[in-house]
């Protein structure tokens, strides 16, 4: 009875990693052309800056929240 048990949890493991390889594989990054630049979206700043830009958004975001609710009473 345990050998059944065994095998049929390798049989659910092989069947999910066969669904995620399947699903990883439709998922591949898209290859640009060549002479195209890779930050053609980016803003002018580069990665760095939009990563400094948003994280100063979700800063000021969270202040915010923080500071339009007020706190419950305990009483």
């Amino acid at each position: 009875m345990r050998l059944f048990g065994w095998v049929g949890l390798l049989l659910a493991l092989v069947i999910v990693g066969l669904l995620v390889k399947k699903q990883l594989a439709g998922v591949a990054a898209p290859v640009l052309p060549v002479g195209t630049p890779a930050a053609a979206g980016a803003p002018a700043g580069g990665a760095r800056a939009q990563s400094h830009q948003i994280q100063q958004q979700i800063k000021q975001s969270l202040d915010a929240a923080v500071q339009a609710r007020p706190l419950p009473d305990d009483n």
